[in-house]
């Protein structure tokens, strides 16, 4: 016969394991999540993005796909710890509650003809409620402030952003989806104009300019993604930045 000691030991176990098997099934369901949200979020993203702009009244029109993915995206939960599945899925909540954002004020001319859009409105996303701007900011840039790159996959639905891509950021892919990007349009002529001597650059490495210098100038960061090197001494200025919305023609 077991003493009350045994007992009180071996339901001191089976509670550890039934804890264990919990934590188990729910990781699981958080894994099935994040890969449901990124399989049906890289559908979406093909089907309604074309050379790089939305067809935000399509989706208006249909939102049922839309909406399933802001549902999905609170459910998912993700690891700082496990860098590529934590960036990719940020970026992609990112990219989609900016189209939820447009899209819940369509037809619209610009995201900042929507009063609050990056800095008011909240989504919940990930287990938490955030802004976009708090998403970039705080969940993203704070956590890894070395990555500059994410500037040029975070798509704010102005013109003037480097174009949004037609797929899901995945773990898998991520580091050469964030290279292609960056060095995409680092290479562009619309978003780096270079003049002899003189060059223009958009006006994120205005506001961001401490992620692109922490090894160099803006010109060293540049350079490191460019097939035609810019003078290092080239004299740098900022072009307006282009809002009007990036939306299908």
């Amino acid at each position: 016969m077991l003493t009350t000691e045994g007992n009180i030991k071996i339901n001191s176990i089976m509670k550890r394991i039934a804890t264990l098997i919990t934590l188990l099934f729910v990781t699981a369901s958080y894994a099935q999540s994040a890969d449901t949200f990124v399989n049906k979020a890289d559908t979406f993203f093909k089907t309604y993005i074309k050379n790089g702009r939305v067809d935000y009244k399509a989706i208006k029109d249909n939102p049922a796909t839309l909406n399933e993915l802001t549902s999905l995206a609170k459910e998912v939960r993700v690891s700082k710890s496990k860098v590529k599945s934590y960036q990719s899925f940020w970026i992609n909540a990112y990219n989609i509650s900016v189209i939820k954002g447009i899209v819940s004020n369509y037809p619209v001319k610009r995201p900042l003809d929507i009063k609050g859009f990056f800095d008011k409105t909240t989504y919940e996303l990930g287990g938490v409620k955030t802004t976009l701007n708090d998403l970039e900011n705080k969940l993203l840039r704070k956590v890894f402030p070395q990555e500059a790159r994410f500037h040029f996959v975070l798509v704010c639905a102005g013109l003037g952003c480097p174009p949004i891509i037609n797929e899901a950021y995945t773990p898998a892919k991520l580091e050469a989806q964030l290279q292609r990007q960056t060095t995409i349009a680092l290479n562009n002529p619309n978003f780096i104009k270079v003049k002899g001597n003189k060059v223009q650059l958009s006006q994120i490495f205005e506001w961001y300019k401490g992620d692109f210098t922490q090894q160099g100038s803006e010109i060293d960061y540049i350079n490191a993604f460019r097939k035609e090197a810019i003078p290092a001494k080239a004299k740098v200025s900022y072009y307006p930045y282009d809002w009007t919305l990036n939306k299908v023609k």
